[in-house]
């Protein structure tokens, strides 16, 4: 598989392998499902209007304020993926505790 990244294209290596290892896919609820969805659409009419209002050439102060409602709406959607995969995390019997906690924080760490 070929996955982009802003620089390049690169094809699935390694270290992806061994990352999908320690932290499974999480099997979120509907709802939570359909919670960061809409939020990362949200965040997504967000950012085309900060870009419009670039190459509108708008107030430097507008941008930078509109810039901090993306990171703060793009935060609130980590929250919540969190939070889910938090509550499968430990709904799981079949690991350690140790593991589930390594797993959690290891989630939280990658929060904005």
């Amino acid at each position: 598989m070929i996955y982009y990244t802003p620089v390049e294209y690169i094809e699935e290596c390694s270290w992806q392998e061994e990352k999908l290892e320690i932290m499974p896919p999480i099997q979120a609820s509907p709802e939570a499902v359909e919670n960061l969805v809409n939020r990362l659409a949200r965040v997504e009419g967000q950012v085309r209007g900060v870009r419009r209002m670039v190459e509108e050439g708008r107030d430097c102060q507008d941008i930078l304020q509109q810039l901090a409602a993306v990171r703060s709406a793009v935060r609130q959607a980590s929250i919540v993926l969190v939070r889910s995969y938090a509550r499968e995390c430990l709904a799981r019997q079949d690991e350690s505790p140790e593991h589930l906690a390594d797993t959690l924080i290891e989630a939280l760490t990658k929060l904005p």
